[in-house]
């Protein structure tokens, strides 16, 4: 039987979990925790994900995760893939990591960002069975960023759960909430051995069935349904700003005397930017095969990395998904 589509609308608001395959370790010590937490700070910068809340423990991991450009598939493809190869070669091993395809229950943000928030960050109180004063000691959660016991990156947002908090001091305040356990509903839901997709009221639940029927903007939900660009309008873009022509970069030099760059950096925006395949990017670029299509995505990956072109990629996911 085919899985269902992912739910995907500008600015949905998920609870995400995975757990480690067969239930093993995912994280065994500090640095398999920094490298999870590496790649949020990726999905923020590449693909801006919106990270409300997370909680990493031992063999699973939850996101609170809004997604502005409707792209949750990309983003958790990018941080399960990515984390996995960090694992494996962190661990000097191979192979799967995950039990498979991760959980994703689209929220209804207006009425439980809140509950989940504090859901999330009352895991290890509620799987471990730690008191509510070690959950304020426990490293690998954002709940010491919420209740300002440690520093908040700048890929966290913290400000919509204050403000819908609605508290003057908003450190005490969230602490308070938290205190106070989860609500009955978010128990109950969570409860059932097979949890729906969607968590919400009957009118948020049509809202998106009606949605989804018609592609069209969901009716009380922020944003509607995104396209992803093509390859012809990224081309456009990366000629645009690196003030060349799109002949120029569609054009297949031979040899290794000269380096493209600007066909390069389109060939990388198409993956990452346009989420095509590789096969779609080497018909479009007339390349042999999609092999051929990775030295270029990694020497544009490396130049962005070090900061050389960092500026000409930011101009360009700016340009193509009119972020502000």
């Amino acid at each position: 039987m085919p899985r269902p589509d992912r739910i995907q609308y500008q600015h949905a608001l998920y609870h995400v979990t995975n757990r480690g395959h067969g239930r093993q370790k995912i994280f065994h010590s500090v640095g398999y925790y920094e490298d999870f937490l590496a790649t949020l700070q990726e999905s923020y910068t590449r693909f801006d994900a919106v990270i409300h809340a997370y909680c990493l423990m031992g063999n699973q991991y939850h996101l609170l995760i809004e997604t502005p450009r409707a792209n949750l598939d990309r983003i958790m493809r990018h941080i399960n893939g990515v984390y996995t190869q960090r694992y494996n070669s962190r661990k000097k091993s191979e192979g799967t990591l995950f039990r498979g395809r991760y959980k994703a229950i689209l929220i209804d943000q207006s009425a439980y960002l809140l509950q989940l928030g504090r859901y999330i960050h009352r895991q290890p109180a509620e799987v471990r069975g730690a008191t509510d004063e070690a959950l304020e000691q426990y490293r690998w959660s954002s709940y010491l960023s919420y209740i300002n016991r440690a520093p908040v990156p700048d890929w966290l947002h913290c400000d919509k759960t204050y403000k819908t908090l609605g508290q003057r001091n908003r450190y005490a305040g969230y602490r308070k909430f938290v205190s106070e356990g989860n609500d009955e509903e978010t128990v109950a839901f969570y409860g059932k051995g097979n949890i729906r997709g969607i968590y919400g009221d009957r009118s948020f639940r049509q809202s998106i069935k009606a949605g989804k029927e018609n592609l069209q903007t969901l009716k009380g939900v922020s944003g509607s349904l995104s396209e992803r660009p093509s390859i012809p309008v990224i081309v456009d873009a990366v000629a645009k700003v690196f003030k060349t022509d799109v002949a120029a970069i569609k054009l297949r030099q031979k040899g290794r005397l000269q380096s493209n760059v600007a066909r390069q950096m389109a060939i990388y925006c198409s993956q990452q930017l346009g989420d095509h395949s590789l096969k779609e990017i080497a018909d479009y670029f007339s390349l042999t095969n999609g092999g051929s299509v990775s030295p270029s995505i990694q020497a544009i990956k490396a130049k962005i990395d070090a900061g050389d072109l960092a500026k000409e990629y930011s101009r360009l996911e700016k340009r193509l998904y009119k972020r502000k």
